[in-house]
């Protein structure tokens, strides 16, 4: 819980900076690999907290009812949650989880903030380049176009997974 309210608290952007520059001024620790490897750990952090929370709230969203057939069936506790729960609850979990990941792609673009090298150029940070390069916007528009070649089909996959799901119930 502590570390839920932690990571879902702090702003993603700050958990970033933290990690990728506070952390070996602070204690000497570099996150291998150098370039990108702390950018990775912060979102990973950050995601994690959000997605342990969806998963805590998809599997409290089943009815106990559910369990207590299943355990009154003479299943497992283990089991029941296996077979009965996890299943119901997957089904409700995946919208909120496939948004985390659309999130979590769009918040690759705050790894800017800690600086890479000029062969690991995340999407954002070219785009920035390619501004004060040529004073065009051109770059980010191309950088925002990529973006959302990514997540537009995700959320339209997403919808018709969302639409099967409410059929089959």
């Amino acid at each position: 819980a502590t570390y839920i309210e932690i990571f879902r608290g702090l702003p993603a952007l700050l958990t970033i900076i933290i990690i990728g520059l506070g952390l070996p001024i602070a204690l000497g620790v570099n996150i291998p690999p150098r370039n990108w490897g702390p950018g990775i750990l912060a979102l990973a952090m950050v995601a994690a907290a959000y997605m342990a929370e969806t998963i805590r709230a998809g599997i409290e969203a089943v009815p106990r009812g559910q369990m207590e057939a299943a355990r009154s069936l003479g299943m497992s506790h283990s089991k029941a949650m296996i077979w009965i729960v996890l299943p119901q609850a997957f089904r409700l979990m995946i919208p909120p989880l496939t948004n985390e990941f659309i999130l979590l792609l769009k918040d690759t673009s705050l790894v800017s903030a800690i600086g890479v090298t000029v062969t690991t150029k995340e999407l954002t940070r070219w785009g920035r380049d390619g501004v004060i390069n040529s004073a065009n916007a051109t770059p980010l528009v191309v950088a925002g176009l990529v973006y959302l070649a990514l997540t537009i089909p995700m959320t339209r996959i997403v919808a018709r997974i969302e639409k099967r799901a409410a059929q089959s119930k």
